[in-house]
């Protein structure tokens, strides 16, 4: 979603938040030994969201379908084209492939946490990244796809256009317009150069920019109906954090900046979105979907709490991973609590702002209450990818 997306994936790719660039590293993934391998798979824990418990049923069939999206990437010339050069001695796509094959194996056999546990300890090996300190630290953040109320038509109420990818992108000369000069200081383009381009209206203009940070959406429109949009294409602008702007002007603390906190800083404060939603130069292109889920940069659909998105020119493309890393939850009071998770996840995705070895967003689903918790990541964990021993 993250073309993101690439997502542009989807994220607060996607980040509109806080994460800093990390370093890149020459070799982004280290294999760890099979004593730290066992040592590690023992102290993490193992996936608590598998099999579920009493209260809560597991989610096996959704890592099973993310699984088979991978699978049908890693059959493709893309993939092909992804491991011709990958930097990493032996993680080539056909070991990419037979371990996913495997794990989704024993992940339909195995009979219970401790047994699947077990079984990937005695088969596989594990590949650590760098993360961006080379001490395999790596920064956490989420993205979502939002659901917001929309028009095809524009009027009092729906005023803050998305647009369509012009048809005549490619002959643009370079640089591209920036946001200012393409949405208006406003947002509403009543100038706009793409005037005739307006694919649905927005009656909120954070959550229109909010479009473009996630890459997709869904949209309740005024005639009762729902749709779907993604991403389309971009300008050739590098992603530009507005938190961390509005935390270099003083208005917010860099410390705690979550979604939430932007969103009422700026209802609060709306005349400040003309001076700093324009600091990201960066303009996204849209299309309808049809009803269609988020789709990752691999060009296959990302799984809520099974997909991440981190940098395809680095990590292993539709590979399987273990990340160890803070992630909120609501809970019985609607507050979110957060919880160190271990869980397995595919490598799908990528985003604007995910950049080095030392950073991961991880999609959370879809609505207000993904929107609220992929918001409010922003921690630092690590990150793994289990690979078949031979």
């Amino acid at each position: 979603m993250r073309k993101k997306f690439a997502w542009f994936s989807l994220s607060l790719a996607i980040a509109i938040l806080t994460a800093s660039p990390s370093t890149l590293a020459r070799v982004p993934l280290q294999p760890v030994s099979p004593s730290y391998t066992q040592k590690t798979t023992n102290s993490l824990g193992f996936d608590e969201q598998l099999w579920g418990s009493l209260a809560q049923r597991g989610d096996r069939e959704a890592l099973l379908t993310s699984i088979d999206h991978s699978l049908g990437y890693l059959n493709t010339p893309a993939a092909v084209r992804a491991y011709r050069q990958y930097p990493v001695r032996g993680v080539t796509l056909s070991r990419v492939r037979r371990s996913l094959v495997r794990f989704r194996e024993l992940l339909l056999t195995a009979n219970s946490p401790a047994e699947l546990q077990a079984a990937i300890n005695r088969e596989f090996v594990f590949y650590q990244s760098v993360g961006n300190d080379n001490q395999g630290t790596v920064y956490f953040t989420g993205y979502f796809e939002p659901i917001y109320a929309a028009s095809r038509t524009p009027s009092p109420e729906y005023r803050y256009p998305i647009y369509r990818r012009p048809a005549n992108f490619e002959s643009w000369h370079k640089p591209h317009p920036t946001r200012a000069q393409l949405e208006g200081a406003d947002g509403m383009g009543l100038n706009s150069p793409l005037r005739g381009q307006e694919l649905f209206w927005l009656r909120d203009r954070f959550e229109a920019f909010l479009v473009h940070i996630q890459g997709s959406s869904r949209l309740h429109l005024s005639d009762g109906s729902t749709v779907t949009i993604g991403y389309a294409g971009s300008t050739d602008y590098p992603y530009n954090s507005v938190g961390r702007e509005l935390a270099k002007d003083g208005k917010l603390a860099l410390n705690g900046m979550t979604l939430p906190v932007m969103s009422n800083y700026f209802n609060n404060n709306p005349h400040l979105m003309s001076q700093y939603l324009p600091r990201n130069k960066r303009f996204i292109f849209f299309k309808e979907t049809y009803g269609k889920p988020p789709i990752g940069s691999l060009q296959i659909p990302v799984t809520a709490e099974r997909s991440i998105a981190t940098d395809k020119s680095l990590m292993p493309p539709g590979a399987l991973a273990l990340i160890h890393a803070p992630i909120p939850f609501s809970n019985a009071n609607g507050q979110l609590e957060y919880r160190t998770v271990s869980r397995y996840v595919l490598d799908q995705d990528t985003g604007s702002a995910i950049k080095g070895t030392g950073r991961v967003d991880y999609f959370i689903g879809t609505g207000q209450v993904a929107g609220v918790r992929a918001g409010s990541i922003g921690g630092r964990g690590k990150l793994y990818y289990p690979l078949l021993k031979n």
